[in-house]
């Protein structure tokens, strides 16, 4: 089995290819960055520092690399029979074109085997959105054929995979933790669902995409929002900080209980997945900045994502908020100079107003009471005044 893997980052060879190649799949990765590419296309492995309780090194073989901008991507579309990403939800768009050219060339080709799509981005239906893009650059009569031989599988994924600093020297070197997790709607496959350890097909995505977005990307955020409101340069020691951790940890309950209500989950199961999370973030072995994890603030206060989603959700089954909403005050107080979106928030905020501001990105209303409660607590940040 052949895999083209579009981003040959940190996530890309610490996760997905990782789990493809152990599975005994052929990876070949697809990246602009040259020299990651030529390395990788040398040597054909790469090794991959799995961290925890028992950390182990592990060589990662059967890879190759090309690059993303050219014509061989169309060439591997037209033969592979999975095709997955992981390149950050910005970039699906930009490599979408590319993606319907190896369809056009496949399908010239007479390749009718089935081959499956799988975006493997940390958003809500991921795969949904890169088949709106690749679909605007395929000509209307290809859609059905498209249909009938390409599944696009929505997915959820899970691991934690910081910047690390080879000791070595190596660029390819990555370092992730244990706990991983790649969850695939099984619904959405064309042909046999491929056999891949770490990979699991589920009937019922959208309950595990929310309890992954809702607890994980959730608690991650507002970590790191509060972490770097108070100075804290890693999130280990911002959920180390009691006075975080109670309120990550509220958050996470208040989601959880939308969930519960939402999933039917079991409310003790569900009690130690936030714990679970918890212990993650204070894993020793990793060291994530908070302000990577903060990056990108408003598209991480957009209605669809792990900010404002589960706030909704707290409106529709009437649980309490007053965590989240402080995570959300925090993620409005992100002040972070490196940060594109965190420079264009902090405008956006001085020329219209926090409550302005926060109902443009958010979506919610302007009379929802909550606006009011976010401008306080933001006021409150602003002013230095909240503990």
């Amino acid at each position: 089995m052949q895999a083209l893997h579009f981003g040959a980052g940190n996530i890309g060879r610490g996760f997905i290819g990782k789990l493809l190649s152990d599975a005994g799949v052929h990876v070949t990765f697809a990246d602009v960055n040259q020299q990651i590419i030529d390395d990788i296309a040398k040597r054909h492995e790469y090794p991959v520092n799995v961290v925890g309780e028992q950390s182990t090194t592990e060589i990662v073989k059967n890879v190759d690399a090309i690059n993303s901008t050219s014509s061989e991507v169309i060439d591997h579309i037209a033969k592979v029979d999975l095709l997955t990403t992981a390149v950050g939800p910005q970039i699906l768009a930009r490599i979408a074109a590319i993606v319907a050219q190896g369809i056009i060339a496949r399908h010239k080709q007479g390749n009718a085997k089935p081959l499956n799509i799988i975006a493997c981005e940390n958003m809500v239906k991921g795969t949904h959105h890169f088949k709106q893009e690749i679909f605007k650059t395929l000509p209307v009569e290809l859609h059905e054929w498209v249909n009938t031989h390409i599944g696009f599988v929505d997915s959820a994924v899970d691991r934690i995979v910081p910047p690390a600093t080879s000791k070595t020297g190596d660029i390819l070197e990555v370092t992730v933790e244990t706990f991983s997790e790649w969850i695939v709607d099984e619904t959405q496959f064309i042909g046999k669902i491929p056999h891949i350890k770490g990979m699991e097909p589920v009937d019922n995505l959208m309950a595990f995409i929310e309890r992954k977005l809702f607890t994980l990307n959730t608690g991650h955020a507002i970590t790191a929002y509060l972490g770097f409101y108070h100075n804290i340069a890693t999130i280990r020691d911002a959920i180390l900080d009691e006075r975080i951790r109670l309120i990550v940890r509220g958050a996470m309950e208040e989601s959880g209980l939308v969930l519960i209500k939402r999933y039917n989950f079991d409310d003790q199961k569900h009690i130690a997945y936030i714990e679970k999370i918890l212990s993650r973030f204070e894993n020793p072995y990793l060291q994530d900045d908070t302000a990577r994890v903060g990056r990108q603030p408003i598209r991480k206060l957009g209605a669809n994502d792990r900010l404002i989603k589960p706030l909704l959700g707290t409106f529709e089954y009437q649980v309490q908020n007053t965590n989240l909403l402080i995570g959300i005050a925090a993620a409005l107080n992100y002040r972070n100079d490196g940060d594109e979106q965190a420079v264009e928030l902090a405008d956006l905020i001085a020329n219209k107003g926090v409550k302005a501001a926060f109902t443009e990105i958010s979506g919610i209303e302007n009379n929802n009471i909550i606006v009011q409660k976010v401008e306080e607590l933001y006021t409150a940040m602003q002013n230095r005044q909240f503990v």
